[in-house]
């Protein structure tokens, strides 16, 4: 296996819920840390309605390995952000069969 080039500083976050003072929650993200990150784009989807154009883009996201209990380790339904951009994480496995890197499946969409 060709290690990963861990080229891009991502910070992990975690949707939080926080009272908004009326009875219901609002959703907060908060920032867990920072990963070293290698980004492969995978499929690009474009869909349209009223006049806005949407593209949702898959992408494998590699880090690091950490333990299944971590703090560090990615989960489903957490999020990487870089600057604007933000990668909802779908899924976390092995990469490797040490577990020296972690695969992360997630999306970016863009709307146009």
């Amino acid at each position: 296996m060709t290690p990963p080039k861990l080229n891009r500083l991502l910070t992990l976050e975690e949707p939080q819920r926080v009272p908004d003072g009326a009875g219901g929650f609002t959703e907060t993200w908060v920032a867990k840390g920072q990963l070293w990150a290698e980004l492969d784009g995978r499929s690009v989807r474009e869909t349209g309605s009223n006049f806005v154009t949407t593209s949702r883009v898959t992408y494998y996201i590699t880090v690091r390995g950490a333990a299944p209990d971590a703090p560090s380790r990615p989960k489903a339904d957490q999020r990487f952000v870089d600057g604007s951009r933000i990668f909802r994480i779908t899924g976390v496995k092995e990469r490797d069969p040490e577990g020296r890197y972690l695969l992360c499946f997630a999306q970016e969409e863009i709307v146009t």
